[in-house]
């Protein structure tokens, strides 16, 4: 925001098509990950379970997100941040929880597991950007993905089952 001198910007929920969606729901999240390989020592493991504890601790949790923009991933975490008063001295930071935290979630909205899903995100964000430059159609950027797509989803499936 600090570095915003030549307009005006608003932060606001997503768009929707109110043909389609009557209710909005929650968005699906998406970003930061942490993971851990199987196959190791369980004493590897207690650390990992330590460790993701005092990253899911309400005191962290509310650092990380107030530093980082990403969203906190406890209620108490928000809470707690909430009454430090950090959304009302910044504004528009709050928007993305509520987004998230919008109606119960539905069978659509609880996320999803995708295995190869940054290179299919990847794979989408290509063939749109050659949608909007207009070197495919709609048809044909579209038809792209979903190929494209379907053999990085064939190739997690070979690999992992």
């Amino acid at each position: 925001k600090a570095n915003v001198t030549n307009f005006k910007f608003g932060v606001s929920f997503l768009p929707y098509w109110s043909d389609l969606v009557k209710t909005p729901k929650n968005s699906i999240i998406g970003g930061a990950s942490l993971w851990v390989l199987r196959e190791h020592p369980s004493s590897e493991y207690e650390g990992v379970a330590k460790f993701f504890s005092f990253l899911a601790s309400q005191r962290i949790q509310s650092r990380w997100h107030r530093e980082t923009g990403y969203l906190p991933v406890t209620h108490e975490a928000y809470q707690f941040t909430k009454s430090q008063g950090f959304y009302e001295q910044n504004p528009g930071t709050e928007t993305a929880i509520l987004q998230m935290t919008r109606g119960i979630p539905t069978v659509n909205s609880k996320g999803l597991r995708l295995g190869n899903f940054v290179q299919i995100r990847d794979v989408i964000n290509e063939e749109l950007e050659s949608i909007w430059a207009g070197s495919k159609t709609v048809e044909e950027g579209l038809k792209d993905a979903t190929s494209r797509g379907n053999k990085l989803i064939r190739k997690f499936i070979r690999r992992n089952f």
